[in-house]
């Protein structure tokens, strides 16, 4: 497409503000309708976006003939049912992480998109920070050797959504999210490993997940919390490498060491920067403070879909790379409930659709 892209936005809430924030910077693309089931949500986001249109239901956004693209900005559990429509109705969908709420969903989402042969992305931010395309530049030249074992870690202190003072409860209710901490932010780093690795298939996954740490009991009965604050998870893959894997939303630590991957001739950590490799008899260690400016990772997502939209670069593979950290974490909780190693076929095979449909 070479003309401008008309986009609809299906969902009006807090991580929406930050999508429609910005489209408004990106050239060749506009926002023609905004719908909620909260029709004073998407009037207000209509009204200071500069939205001609508002709707309460998101089926009226898929009949409109001048929208090619819907970005779906929903709870984990509605990804589902509205991608899958969408794509069906002919449009391209961008759909916030993680991908849906539960593996077999995000797999209906992926084979919908081949069969309806319409773009589908996920918004991974992680993919485009100035860190993650030097280290794929670095694997790519070789830098590592061979590349055998990689770590993904997410740290937050206190930073459970709601119970902690920020967000909605439904973020940390199965019902809405479908998980916890490694639903929220571990598929940002998992996926960020993912993509480094070439995306492998995942062959047994053993985890653990937790949820320890007190809270207001208040906000406790208010929130109706029943997901996880900490998982921890290990990854093997068919090509012989290996992943582990932390993300904290609350942990009595003051930090973890950033996500790494390493090789035979040399390792890589990221946030901040390090390339690590041997000269001869000599260890060299390189670290870089800063390697670009300032990073928005929602406004990258969105440039690169913009763009790929308008054929001027390639899509990455970012649906096929949101199955795959879906997968993991869905292996992670089974591993947890059964108390031992599972393969990736019993994930696939015990996995149940959590999708809400609207």
């Amino acid at each position: 497409m070479s003309e401008k892209i008309r986009v609809g936005i299906i969902g009006a809430g807090q991580i929406s503000q930050a999508h429609l924030s910005a489209y408004s910077e990106i050239g060749g693309v506009e926002v023609i309708a905004i719908a909620d089931i909260n029709e004073e949500a998407a009037t207000t986001s209509a009204h200071k976006f500069g939205v001609a249109n508002f709707y309460t239901d998101f089926r009226e956004i898929l009949k409109r003939d001048d929208i090619q693209a819907v970005d779906v900005c929903l709870h984990n559990n509605f990804h589902a049912p509205v991608t899958i429509a969408a794509l069906e109705a002919g449009k391209h969908v961008y759909c916030e992480k993680p991908m849906a709420g539960s593996y077999r969903d995000a797999q209906a989402m992926f084979d919908a998109s081949v069969s309806c042969g319409r773009h589908l992305h996920i918004q991974l931010s992680t993919l485009y920070a100035d860190e993650t395309v030097a280290a794929k530049t670095l694997i790519e030249e070789g830098k590592l050797g061979e590349v055998y074992h990689a770590r993904s870690t997410g740290f937050r202190r206190r930073g459970r959504p709601f119970v902690d003072g920020y967000g909605t409860s439904s973020f940390v209710q199965k019902r809405n999210s479908g998980g916890g901490a490694l639903y929220d932010m571990g598929v940002y780093h998992i996926a960020q490993m993912l993509y480094l690795l070439g995306n492998p298939q995942p062959q047994r996954i053993t985890g653990k997940t937790y949820q320890k740490i007190e809270m207001d009991e208040g906000r406790r009965a208010d929130s109706g919390y029943d997901v996880e604050e900490l998982g921890l998870g290990f990854v093997h893959f068919v090509n012989g490498l290996t992943l582990d894997i932390i993300e904290s939303w609350a942990i009595n630590l003051g930090g973890f060491e950033a996500s790494s991957i390493v090789g035979t001739e040399g390792g890589i950590r990221l946030e901040p920067f390090a390339f690590y490799q041997n000269l001869g008899s000599y260890q060299s260690n390189s670290t870089i403070g800063n390697l670009g400016g300032n990073y928005n990772g929602h406004l990258r997502s969105q440039e690169h879909w913009v763009a790929a939209l308008r054929d001027k670069i390639a899509l990455l593979p970012t649906a096929a790379i949101g199955l795959s950290a879906m997968l993991i974490s869905e292996g992670i909780y089974l591993s947890e409930s059964l108390g031992r190693e599972v393969t990736v076929e019993e994930v696939r095979a015990r996995s149940q659709s959590t999708a809400v449909t609207l």
